[in-house]
């Protein structure tokens, strides 16, 4: 019995160490790794060009480029950024349709969507039409577009950094409208070159290169897709972490490389640019836009017809640029802002007399701060070690109204012609040598606190004419139309010619014509004479002459304009 109890209390201790033995396994466990498995909920788009970018939705994406690949229908793609909810990838070269797979981590995941690259092959032309290669998101790698195709842009599409895009004489690019947007934020197709990227467009007057709708002949108009941008990293006298206008990815940032080089522009037709952007508050691009461009860059010989926005735009930096052409613009022929200092010789513009902005159509609109600032800031602003000057602006002709100027709301659109100069917000400018024919207002001055654009010299205007104007001089906010008017008049060549007096300009017979214009003056016309020389137009970069506006003998719109895009074939 004895033995029985000894040997119970031995077996029940026993069970008893077993059990705690047990217990402590289970409070203290060994740790063990946590798996995160990835998955795709999304390819965005879902169809794209070879070369452009995609963006691939999910979760535990990874953090790193870093052992992360991806590859689509089976081939390698080239990892741009690295999100645990996205991945960045460039459609590679040879990507065929199929599945995108995302390895990270040693874990896989595949899409139940399949991802189709697009080729200049896969893409349906026109019977008998050039084949078609569309462009969209960004494109990181080197390219050169032939005239042998025809591409049309997506979108915004980016050139980045350290890219360059060579276009072939000839070549046509056509901007596809916001409803064609891939990435769904309803942005109108764009072509954007950015900083450190370049741009080498050289066409010829024979071969002019073209940047146009991508609707078909008959159905185009102003604004049907974006426009050219060029971004560089010349001064901006603007916050660094300001937003890019016009809806342009990326921040001003703080550079002071004046003397950057963002490629060539050179004989290149731009038509029916200036969509609205879908930003806060609603914007629009122009014909050709230029953010912080550098001097080093090449830039004659360019025509914008028909833009939705402004014809030229210039947003700081130091860019020089001759034989510019503004057809039919909707805004403004000519925009400066943010402390642009460059020189720009030989412009034109012809406007239609029946079509103007709600905000008002001027020739010249020149600011030099934000909207929403309620003083003038300085106009000279020395950026790193380069001290900012005025921009020149030379040897200009702005056609409007050939017969009175109308002062009220123009027959299409709902605002009215304003002014063929108009100088607010501080700015700083030098205009010489140049005729301003058919506008309600000639020159108008504008200031919120002070008048020392007039005072101080920042503002230069010398051996200007004012023709056929209802109003030829006026001042706003603080100065006054009188400091206008002594400021004008008084010993600068400038000259105001009345309307009743207009026929002793002596121009061209065609100078108005929306068809078939040639600004050229007929010989003896006093334009032809009595240009202003030296001082600031002695610079190198100008061409000397001798008269005013941009015509003497030589009409330089001849043989690479077009003055019916609406009607040209641009498939074939």
């Amino acid at each position: 019995m004895d033995l029985f109890k000894q040997c119970s209390r031995m077996l029940l201790l026993f069970a008893s160490l077993l059990a705690i033995g047990f217990a402590c396994k289970t409070k203290n466990p060994d740790p063990q790794p946590v798996v995160l498995v990835p998955s795709i909920t999304g390819i965005t788009p879902t169809t794209a060009s070879v070369g452009s970018t995609i963006t691939i939705s999910g979760t535990n994406l990874g953090t790193t480029t870093a052992g992360t690949t991806v590859t689509i229908g089976g081939v390698a793609a080239t990892v741009v950024s690295v999100t645990p909810t996205q991945i960045v990838v460039t459609v590679p070269v040879g990507a065929v349709a199929g599945p995108v797979v995302v390895t990270t981590g040693g874990q896989t995941a595949q899409s139940t969507t399949a991802f189709t690259p697009v080729s200049s092959t896969t893409v349906t032309a026109p019977a008998g039409a050039k084949p078609i290669s569309e462009k969209q998101g960004t494109i990181f790698q080197s390219q050169t577009w032939s005239k042998d195709t025809v591409y049309v842009l997506k979108g915004m599409v980016y050139i980045p950094e350290n890219y360059t895009l060579t276009i072939a004489p000839g070549t046509v690019i056509r901007g596809a409208g916001p409803e064609r947007d891939p990435s769904g934020t309803n942005r109108a197709g764009a072509l954007v070159i950015e900083r450190r990227a370049q741009l080498i467009a050289k066409g010829t007057a024979a071969q002019p290169i073209i940047f146009t709708s991508a609707k078909a002949a008959g159905q185009r108009g102003y604004g049907d897709w974006g426009g050219l941008v060029l971004v560089g990293k010349s001064p901006i006298n603007r916050p660094g972490t300001l937003a890019l206008p016009d809806g342009v990815r990326n921040t001003v940032q703080l550079y002071g490389e004046p003397f950057d080089n963002s490629g060539i522009v050179q004989y290149v037709r731009i038509e029916y640019a200036g969509a609205v952007q879908p930003t806060t508050p609603v914007t629009r691009l122009g014909g050709l836009t230029l953010i912080g461009v550098g001097s080093g860059t090449v830039i004659d010989h360019i025509q914008v017809s028909y833009s939705g926005g402004d014809a030229f735009a210039w947003f700081g930096g130091s860019s020089s640029a001759k034989n510019l052409f503004a057809y039919r613009t909707f805004d403004d022929d000519w925009t400066v802002d943010w402390g642009y200092v460059g020189n720009v010789q030989f412009g034109a513009a012809l406007r239609d007399p029946d079509v103007a902005d709600q905000s008002g159509s001027n020739g010249f609109e020149v600011e030099n701060y934000d909207t929403d600032q309620a003083a003038d800031v300085s106009a000279v602003v020395p950026m790193n070690g380069y001290t900012q000057v005025t921009p020149v602006f030379t040897n200009f002709s702005n056609f409007a109204f050939a017969a009175t100027p109308v002062t009220t709301n123009s027959t299409n659109g709902t605002g009215a012609y304003r002014s063929a100069v108009y100088l607010r917000r501080n700015s700083a400018i030098s205009l010489y040598n140049s005729l301003f024919y058919g506008y309600p207002e000639g020159v108008r001055i504008e200031s919120v606190s002070s008048a020392t654009g007039l005072t101080g010299g920042s503002i230069d205007l010398r051996g200007v004419v004012l023709a056929n104007t209802a109003t030829p001089l006026t001042g706003a906010g603080v100065v006054t139309t009188d400091q206008t008017t002594s400021y004008f008049n008084t010993g600068r060549s400038n000259q105001i010619i009345a309307s009743t007096d207009v026929a002793s300009l002596l121009l061209g017979t065609e100078t108005f014509s929306l068809s078939a214009p040639n600004p050229v003056p007929q010989s003896g016309s006093p334009v032809l004479t009595g240009a202003v020389t030296g001082g600031k137009v002695g610079s190198a970069f100008f061409t000397p002459v001798t008269y005013r506006g941009a015509f003497s003998t030589t009409n330089w719109l001849s043989g690479w304009t077009n003055f019916s895009p609406q009607t040209t074939d641009y498939d074939r």
